[in-house]
């Protein structure tokens, strides 16, 4: 085997244990994002209470509890199944854009399947776009949530001073927090995704495989003039024969 082909062989394997090793963990981080936005969905620790809130209490996306200033306990009340529980236009809008974020990255894990019937670059292509659209919607949602601020509420927990984008003596909880950090998850799993799918698993790199043909054109040349020469030859022979 030529050197240039031993290179070349070497190339394409280390690429290609390279690139199944950065799928592998790849899968990895897209099923622990999907972990985490479906904890951010349903959890509700957007926001909540401190040692200067008039009541104790907390809110998510659609579910909140708030304390009773005569006794410590806490009444809760939302359901994701109705939008009439909920104290905000803007939590309702939030919940659905966190909501259709958490359907489209669980939908790129089911197109894990994919991988058996279709081509890997392809599929690498769809969870890449869905994953996009998944951080779109985080960051709509993350970004609407705040305009619900100002709820009565909102504003019987955290006091008065609370109003849109000002959270009065509330607190962001940890919730929110990892819904703003899996965007940034979200948006790396995308740009690692296209980039496996923009993968081109070729047998010999470009300045090999320009250098083969090269050589080939070479041997063909030597090969086409082996012919002539030899036909040259025979026709030569033939002539002296007539010319006896």
């Amino acid at each position: 085997m030529l050197p240039a082909q031993e290179a070349a062989k070497i190339y394409h394997t280390n690429y290609v244990r390279n690139a199944r090793a950065v799928g592998v963990m790849w899968t990895i981080l897209t099923i622990t994002f999907a972990v985490i936005t479906v904890v951010v969905f349903i959890q509700p620790y957007w926001i909540g209470d401190s040692v200067h809130t008039p009541q104790a209490g907390y809110f998510g996306l659609f579910h909140y509890c708030i304390g009773n200033a005569l006794t410590s306990e806490l009444t809760c009340k939302g359901s994701a199944l109705d939008f009439g529980s909920i104290p905000s236009g803007a939590f309702k809008t939030a919940m659905f854009f966190v909501g259709i974020s958490m359907l489209l990255i669980v939908g790129s894990i089911v197109c894990f399947s994919l991988f058996f019937f279709c081509n890997a670059g392809s599929v690498y292509k769809i969870c890449a776009w869905m994953q996009l659209a998944s951080c779109t919607c985080m960051v709509i949602g993350c970004m609407i949530y705040p305009d619900g601020w100002d709820s009565e509420e909102v504003k019987r927990m955290c006091g008065q001073r609370t109003d849109k984008y000002t959270l009065g003596n509330c607190t962001v909880r940890w919730a929110y927090i990892l819904a703003i950090i899996s965007i940034m998850d979200s948006l790396i799993l995308s740009f690692v995704a296209f980039s496996l799918g923009n993968r081109q698993d070729k047998l010999l790199p470009e300045d090999f495989q320009v250098e083969e043909k090269g050589r080939r054109c070479i041997r063909v040349r030597k090969r086409m003039n082996k012919r002539r020469e030899k036909w040259s030859g025979t026709v030569k022979g033939g002539e002296n024969k007539a010319f006896i």
